[in-house]
């Protein structure tokens, strides 16, 4: 009898999760090991159950990502998917730069997650269809390209209001006040923001910005 693709999965919204969960339950010829909540969730759940897939959040306390270059480090047999509302290329790019080896958008069906978690267990990868393309052109046109003086158009509106917070001296929970959004999504754009500046903390996005504004 051939064994079922073992799962963990990782998501700090529990009805989401639960759903998930139940779904790839009841699919043929996979069983569900382990669910969390957080990054530390998901790899002491790697660690103890060494799952075939490991189905991840971004954006769940402690960075899906950084689970995702952890796991893979440590027990790259393991081949993780992540399962995401977040669209940015940047998201994409560093979710496959850092291991995952599909990503896929909370908006598909059952059945589909099933088939992806086949595809990824055999072997395969997957990128969302909606995504795929936006991704090709994002990785022929590296932000290195880009000149000096058109740094911040590669930002979104939000990021760069986020990032104004930010250079003014305001924390992630601050920033997040200001504009009615939750600090952990904060922290999350904040994300995008030093990997699309190419800096590697806030205060030298902040110090970048202030250059840049004041130019």
């Amino acid at each position: 009898m051939k064994k079922n693709i073992q799962v963990v999965v990782v998501d700090d919204h529990p009805l989401y999760r639960e759903g998930v969960v139940r779904t790839l339950s009841e699919s043929s010829g996979i069983g569900v090991a382990g669910e969390g909540a957080s990054a530390d969730d998901a790899i002491l759940l790697a660690r103890k159950h060494k799952p075939d897939v490991a189905l991840l959040d971004i954006s769940m306390p402690g960075d899906g990502i950084e689970a995702a270059k952890a796991i893979s480090e440590e027990i790259p047999e393991i081949k993780i998917v992540m399962l995401t509302v977040s669209e940015n290329d940047i998201d994409v790019m560093n979710a496959l730069k850092n291991g995952a080896k599909g990503y896929a958008l909370k908006g598909i069906g059952g059945a589909e997650l099933a088939a992806i978690v086949h595809t990824i267990a055999s072997g395969g990868t997957y990128v969302s269809p909606a995504l795929a393309a936006n991704l090709l052109v994002a990785m022929q046109e590296p932000i290195s390209s880009k000149r000096d003086d058109d740094v911040f158009a590669i930002l979104t509106k939000r990021e760069e209001e986020i990032l104004r917070l930010v250079a003014d001296g305001n924390s992630n929970k601050e920033a997040g006040k200001a504009l009615g959004l939750q600090e952990k999504t904060v922290k999350h754009y904040m994300t995008n923001i030093l990997q699309k500046l190419q800096v590697r903390n806030r205060v030298e996005a902040a110090v970048l910005a202030k250059s840049s504004w004041n130019n």
